[in-house]
């Protein structure tokens, strides 16, 4: 039965004709109903949700594949310098919406579901988060190939199609239980298998040493299969490419081994070698010495760079194809390289500073393993003719880690073997220099530095169209469909203009709507501990009357996902549950503050939970968080930010001011010097009874009554082994949360804070990102035009 209209839906009743090729809401509906009968092969009697969820996927798809093809054959003709971005995640989200938006599809797409008698958000809330990334890393990268497609570059996303992504989240009885995230059960409407571009992948084996060279024998070899997945730009007819690897064991049999019984052992082997892409490793675990990851990290690697290579051997001039041979032009076409064997260019700088064992690289890569001997014994000889005889210094700068269990130092490799590294933030860059780049050339003058690559400091950043709800509702004096980066700052001076009221989206159910904290990371012992203690240290003053009134209703909700081996972090996990059982239960607190956790925090929650909250918690010790997008998206949707100077929050301070946010806590200096003169949690707990309350109790099990030991281990890693410092920041923090509750009782004050931080978001878009990236970095030059409209395919 259909819905009533509302005003809002009235306005939406119009055949909505975006870019060239786009059909009214009639053929929308005629196109939705033969795929549901011809693809589906299903009728309205016997279709389900997600059936009609396929249907409307395979129907928008149609709007892209006309571009999709054309935009590949733009850049065949063009022969444009391509940019390849390699990553282990994508966390793309959902793709129904995002494609809607940037093909100007979904006023139509609306109006016929709703002719239809079905209702759009059921529709959406049917597709799959896609399982391919679990935090920053992977929303980065995702924000990346949009802002790519958006401004016209030659640009392809390469990675690993994941069967089953980390986990999903589930909280039973107040502790994390990990369920498998099986996001291709149902299908995937939006890729495309290519299986004519497999590619092999070698490994194990050993290597013959010949006169006329080097060859690489009795490997072991998986078949990576691409699958093509669209990346839409912003309305220009853009669609690029994100290819994703799937590993497929090779399809012969050794007969004989069949003819003795062999047969299901040779099956059962198959799956060995496509375990590969079976599962996104958690990028907060322990790697060392784990061969699935090592394994993951070259498969895509390698796959990837064949395929690059077919490409570029591959070109056109004028009507005539040719295969190009000379590889001196390899990088004109792919990206910069320095004279070091071509090594600069296919390098990528690994998460987590990663030092490979040898023995587990000679095993699996033995000819690499000599490759990166070469590349060291080269580093070594020039760093040898720069410091005659300084025999410290070629041990400290060695690529290969001496003594104990010697390792390929993965972040000195890629240094050596890059043109450029990126710090992300300032601060950061500053961090690199000082650690990283110390240990490897022994001095933070850049002079030994700059021999091999350039430390940049290109501030990361997210998709502003995609980054702020539609279901949000802002002043109208804000744009909301934001391109470029220009957008936004052009208010910062006309402020006192704009409306102070924006009402935000609640959609998390809550029975309470009142102020909204929400701290966003994967859980580590360094600002969890911190929000906990403020949020055990107001219900204990209320109870007994201390100093700290809690002013004004809070709602803190964390969001947060442990890694599977991470004892630490789900125990982190369980004293924050444990905390809302207790506080919101607690009749003296009553309804002035609630400690919600919510599960599975992904990209769709995200989109939910971000424009609800009004205080952003950014709060890790300084020079511990890296960039930091979270935050950005929580300033662009209207939250203030309580944090310390750390990762992007220096950035955002800079362009909305710094007294538009709460900073508190040491600076990265204060930090060093607290290292020098050794950090005791003790001095911290004896001199704050705020601290020293809430620690007792946790220790005392206040928080878990019927076992009174269990979150000992916390209070025992933060007294004594706690090498965030989080007491340290404690007096700050709670003196800025009484700042953020003062000002919080002032909605015209807040609002105008709101707003001049909405205004300075600007800088923080992906597209001035990769356009830096592009003429800084890659060597290739940002293009608004838009691509032929698809009518006349060749």
């Amino acid at each position: 039965m259909s819905k009533p209209l509302s005003d809002y839906d009235k306005r939406k009743q119009i055949s909505v004709r975006g870019l060239a090729g786009v059909d009214n809401v009639s053929d929308l509906k005629t196109n939705f109903n033969r795929h549901l009968h011809f693809t589906l092969v299903k009728d309205r009697n016997v279709a389900t949700k997600r059936d009609y969820y396929f249907a409307l996927a395979h129907t928008v798809r149609d709007h892209l594949v006309g571009r999709w093809i054309r935009t590949q054959q733009h850049y065949y003709e063009k022969d444009p310098k391509r940019v390849y971005y390699l990553s282990l995640e994508f966390y793309m989200g959902r793709a129904l919406q995002n494609t809607m938006v940037n093909l100007a599809l979904e006023n139509a797409c609306d109006e016929a579901a709703y002719q239809l008698g079905l209702d759009m958000e059921d529709l959406e809330d049917m597709e799959e988060d896609a399982g391919l990334g679990n935090g920053g890393l992977g929303r980065l990268a995702a924000c990346f190939l949009d802002s790519m497609a958006s401004l016209g570059l030659a640009a392809y996303g390469y990675g690993i199609r994941y069967e089953f992504g980390i986990f999903n989240q589930k909280i039973v009885s107040g502790w994390q239980v990990e369920e498998a995230d099986d996001w291709l059960r149902y299908g995937n409407p939006w890729e495309k298998a290519r299986p004519e571009y497999m590619r092999p992948v070698h490994f194990y084996g050993r290597t013959e040493h010949h006169p006329d060279g080097v060859k690489w024998v009795d490997t072991q070899v998986v078949l990576a299969l691409p699958y093509d997945t669209p990346v839409p730009g912003y309305r220009n007819n853009v669609v690029n490419t994100m290819r994703l690897w799937s590993a497929k064991a090779p399809c012969e049999f050794n007969l004989k081994d069949f003819n003795v019984g062999g047969y299901i052992q040779a099956v059962l082997d198959r799956n060995l070698a496509e375990n590969i892409s079976r599962v996104l490793y958690p990028n907060d675990n322990f790697f060392e010495g784990k061969e699935l990851r090592l394994k993951q990290e070259y498969f895509v690697v390698a796959a990837t760079l064949q395929d690059i290579i077919r490409r570029f051997k591959v070109s056109k001039f004028g009507s005539r194809e040719v295969v190009r041979t000379d590889f001196t032009c390899l990088p004109k076409k792919v990206g910069r390289a320095q004279p070091l064997d071509m090594y600069s260019w296919i390098c990528m700088l690994p998460e987590a500073l990663e030092r490979w064992p040898i023995d587990l690289f000679q095993t699996l890569l033995p000819r690499h393993l000599e490759i990166i001997y070469e590349i060291n014994q080269r580093h070594l000889e020039r760093v040898a003719s720069l410091y005659p005889g300084d025999m410290e210094r070629l041990q400290r700068m060695s690529l290969i880690e001496e003594g104990g269990m010697k390792r390929v130092n993965m972040a000195h490799l890629c240094i050596v073997g890059s043109h450029a590294v990126n710090g992300v933030a300032q601060i950061h860059s500053d961090i690199l220099k000082a650690t990283v780049c110390v240990r490897l050339c022994g001095t933070r003058d850049t002079h030994l530095l700059s021999t091999y690559t350039v430390i940049t400091s290109i501030p990361l950043s997210i998709t502003h169209s995609t980054s702020i709800p539609l279901s949000i509702t802002h002043s109208t004096s804000i744009p909301l469909s934001i391109t470029h980066s220009t957008s936004i700052p052009l208010y910062i001076n006309h402020s006192t203009s704009i409306p102070l009221s924006i009402t935000h989206s609640t959609s998390i159910p809550l029975s309470i709507t009142r102020s909204t904290s929400v701290p966003l990371s994967i859980t580590h012992s360094t600002s969890i501990p911190l929000s906990i203690t403020h949020s055990t240290s107001i219900p204990l003053s209320i109870s007994h009357s201390t100093s700290i009134p809690l002013s004004i209703t809070q709602i803190c909700v964390l969001l947060s996902q442990a890694a599977p081996g991470y004892h630490t972090a789900k125990m982190i996990i369980r004293l924050v549950t444990a905390i809302g059982e207790v506080v919101n239960n607690d009749p003296v607190v009553g309804d002035r503050l609630k400690v919600i956790f919510l599960e599975n925090y992904r990209v769709t929650l995200a989109e939910k939970a971000i424009p609800a909250a009004d205080l952003s918690e950014q709060i890790s010790t300084a020079g511990t968080e890296a960039s930091g997008t979270g935050n950005m998206k929580f300033m662009l949707n209207g939250a203030l930010t309580i944090g310390t100077m750390d990762g992007a929050n220096v950035e955002m301070a800079e362009e909305a001011g710094e007294e538009n946010l709460f900073i508190f806590g040491m600076r990265v200096e204060d930090v060093e010097a607290l290292d020098k003169k050794g950090y005791n949690a003790s001095e911290y707990y004896n001199r704050i009874p705020e601290l020293k309350l809430a620690v007792d109790q946790i220790a005392a099990g206040f928080f878990s009554t019927k076992q009174p030991d269990l979150f000992k281990g916390i209070v025992d890693m933060l007294m004594h082994h706690d090498r965030f410092k989080v007491f340290a920041d404690y007096e700050d923090y709670m003196k800025c949360q009484e700042k953020v509750s003062a000002l919080y009782k002032k909605p015209r004050e807040w609002t105008k804070k709101v707003i001049l931080n909405i205004a300075g978001s600007g800088k923080f878009s992906s597209d001035r990102t990769i356009s830096q990236y592009a003429r800084e970095i890659w060597g290739v030059e940002p293009s608004l035009e838009k691509i032929a409209a698809p009518d006349d395919l060749k």
